[in-house]
């Protein structure tokens, strides 16, 4: 029977290069684009298949990351788990998806798991956060980067946006055609979203005709039922919605009540989600940026992965409002 060291050296011998040079375009680690297809095309004409149990065991590592968030179900967070896994998997990392429900406690309790050995590192971005969240974090046995501004402020490495600003973006466009009747239809105000999405909404409307309703959640029922709610108490001419998904909710409800998107009420979401980009009509959205956020906080995990004690490192990625059909640009 072939062991696994003489198969591994017989894709080294058809690439051509050394045994070492071989292991490391297997595996990720410090070989060059073109050594890797070369080792990689020599791997697929024998039918070579690595070791992962053996290699785990040798290095001591999973060669796992955690992605969690509250929603898997989440288009947004689709997007991200998209961009880590083309970070992480040529590095030889498999990404394991959780879910963490919509309490901060079972964030907590998913972090306070960590020591267990099932992954190598935890990338999260947690729906709600408490002072035990941020506890855990700092005190985890694996490096945890987080995808959210709440904890910024607590030495942990992260990757975050402006989504208050974003908002701010979407009041001036309303502003910059014509709008002035806008309501604001917005996520649970307890969430790290919801109130960073409240308070830029807040700065950016100041004296206008303005009324606000909370979704129960962050997604198109709750949209549908809170939008309805907003529009048969108040007579608008636009409306920001907190994400894509309230935005859709709020598009139906406009139809329901007879009146066009968005002739009679201009539509603007957050997110710039696939969704809001096919749906007709297509979405005026802010990116937030999901895919660069995703790639962002993957290449922090790996670079704590390599030094668990480099310094900590926060980045920010700027929210972009992108015009389309639902407050009339162009499809």
């Amino acid at each position: 029977m072939t062991s696994t060291r003489a198969t591994l050296m017989q894709v080294a011998h058809r690439a051509g290069v050394s045994l070492a040079s071989t292991s490391r375009a297997l595996h990720g680690t410090g070989a060059s684009p073109a050594m890797v297809e070369r080792v990689r095309a020599a791997a697929a004409e024998l039918g070579y298949s690595p070791d992962a149990i053996g290699r785990s065991l040798r290095l001591k590592k999973t060669f796992q990351v955690a992605f969690a968030v509250a929603d898997i179900g989440n288009p947004v967070y689709v997007e991200m788990m998209r961009a880590i896994h083309e970070v992480l998997a040529p590095r030889g990392y498999r990404v394991v998806v959780m879910s963490t429900g919509d309490t901060a406690t079972s964030t907590v309790d998913l972090v306070a798991s960590l020591g267990s050995g099932v992954v190598d590192g935890l990338i999260v971005s947690p729906l709600r956060t408490d002072d035990r969240l941020v506890r855990e974090i700092q005190e985890a046995p694996v490096p945890v980067v987080v995808i959210g501004r709440a904890l910024d402020d607590h030495g942990i490495s992260s990757v975050s946006t402006d989504s208050a600003g974003g908002i701010g973006q979407a009041v001036g466009h309303l502003h910059a055609i014509g709008r002035r009747r806008i309501g604001f239809l917005n996520g649970p105000l307890d969430t790290t979203p919801g109130a960073a999405r409240q308070r830029g909404f807040d700065a950016a409307v100041h004296t206008d005709r303005t009324e606000v309703e909370i979704a129960d959640d962050f997604t198109v029922a709750a949209g549908l039922e809170a939008a309805r709610r907003l529009l048969a108490r108040a007579e608008l001419d636009a409306v920001v919605a907190a994400n894509d998904l309230l935005a859709i909710g709020v598009i139906r409800a406009v139809r329901e009540r007879g009146l066009s998107v968005p002739e009679d009420v201009a539509v603007t979401g957050m997110d710039d989600t696939e969704i809001g980009r096919v749906f007709l009509p297509s979405l005026t959205s802010v990116s937030l940026g999901s895919t660069e956020r995703g790639r962002a906080a993957a290449k922090l995990m790996l670079r704590l992965a390599d030094d668990p004690d480099s310094a900590v490192e926060q980045v920010a990625v700027p929210p972009e409002l992108v015009v389309r059909e639902s407050t009339g640009g162009a499809p």
